[in-house]
């Protein structure tokens, strides 16, 4: 059973209330699941709260409002995670609806620095968009940072294969030509450290590395890029007073991130804010040396360097095939191995899939 939390905000900037070891019985994969890059697995407790209240709606026991509850509180956990207030956090569906509003707030002929690789979560509402969108190597992005740069959208942590921003060096010249910045960090938030405030955008889908039901998403944003950015599907649940406006033929929208909410999916959100607090309750510092320790394992047993990633991908004859004989869960990306550790995983599963592919 998950201890109650204190009344104060857990997280990577406070430190935890759980261990890794008191967490992992709330989860029951049936072999190593090495694949929480494609989608995680939900703790316990939000497992328990989603089946009572897809009970509660076959039913008809209850009257929706007390369904909303859930995404205000997920909105103040995920701050909590990434040191932002509540107010500054918007919610939606997907990282690609987040990355378009976002998109759809820059200036006609805004020019876009990008990687040269990167998912099309991040790209695809800038191309959409017809602005200007110039890529360069990840390595060298933060040097192509200057004065001919507007806008730099990339993703924190690469989901084809693991490798890590310099998000100190981009930030740096951000600053210093007055860059907006735009981060996908759908594949660190929840392992990886990451202060959201230093950014204009933080977008992230939960249904990888935060453990929640897919329909779930976050956007944190900057106090001068919520100014300029207008709702594209502005509806009940941004107005000032969601419960109050339904008719209402003026608009009334929240005078803070929440006027760019998506009207939730309930049941996603439901399932969201107890993974989200356990994540809290563990703690991403702990949570992100765990992680890494199993990658830099899996590394080393492979003959690999190690690196600063939970995710590892790397090239092995047969390894997808190998991998399922021996029950372990792991994916094929860009046409190598991917697999990704994070709280759930021990040192048996990392060895578990060193001796398939190894065989």
């Amino acid at each position: 059973m998950v201890r109650p939390r204190p009344s104060t905000r857990q997280g990577c900037f406070d430190g935890s209330v759980l261990t890794i070891a008191d967490a992992r019985p709330l989860w029951e994969p049936e072999g190593p699941y090495l694949n929480t890059a494609t989608y995680g697995l939900p703790p316990r407790p939000a497992w328990d709260a989603l089946q009572a209240a897809l009970s509660d709606w076959h039913h008809g026991r209850v009257p929706f409002e007390p369904w909303c509850e859930p995404t205000e509180r997920s909105r103040e956990l995920f701050g909590g995670l990434v040191g932002v207030p509540a107010e500054r956090v918007t919610t939606g569906a997907s990282a690609s609806y987040l990355m378009s509003v976002v998109a759809a707030s820059l200036p006609d002929g805004a020019r876009v620095l990008v990687p040269e690789v990167d998912y099309s979560s991040v790209t695809w509402p800038l191309l959409v968009r017809g602005l200007c969108v110039r890529a360069v190597p990840l390595d060298r992005l933060a040097d192509a940072v200057d004065a001919s740069v507007d806008v730099v959208a990339f993703s924190a942590v690469q989901s084809s294969d693991g490798a890590v921003a310099a998000l100190d060096d981009v930030v740096a010249a951000a600053q210093a030509h007055d860059v907006l910045t735009i981060v996908d960090a759908t594949h660190a938030v929840g392992w990886l450290p990451l202060d959201a405030s230093r950014f204009d955008a933080v977008v992230c889908a939960a249904y990888k590395w935060l453990l929640s039901p897919r329909g779930t998403a976050f956007m944190a944003v900057s106090e001068r890029l919520l100014e300029r950015t207008r709702p594209t599907a502005p509806n009940w649940y941004a107005a000032d007073d969601r419960f109050g406006r339904y008719y209402d033929p003026e608009l009334h929208l929240a005078d803070d991130a929440r006027r760019l909410d998506l009207s939730p999916a309930w049941f996603s959100w439901i399932g969201a804010e107890p993974a989200l607090r356990v994540l809290s309750d563990v703690g991403v510092e702990q949570i992100h040396a765990h992680n890494v320790a199993l990658a830099d394992r899996f590394c080393a047993g492979l003959g690999l360097p190690t690196g600063p990633s939970a995710l590892v991908s790397t090239s092995v004859p047969g390894a997808e095939e190998k991998l399922a004989r021996a029950g372990v869960r792991a994916a094929t990306r860009a046409g190598s191995l991917r697999a990704s550790f994070h709280l759930y995983n021990t040192e048996g599963d990392v060895d578990t899939a060193l001796s398939a592919l190894l065989d």
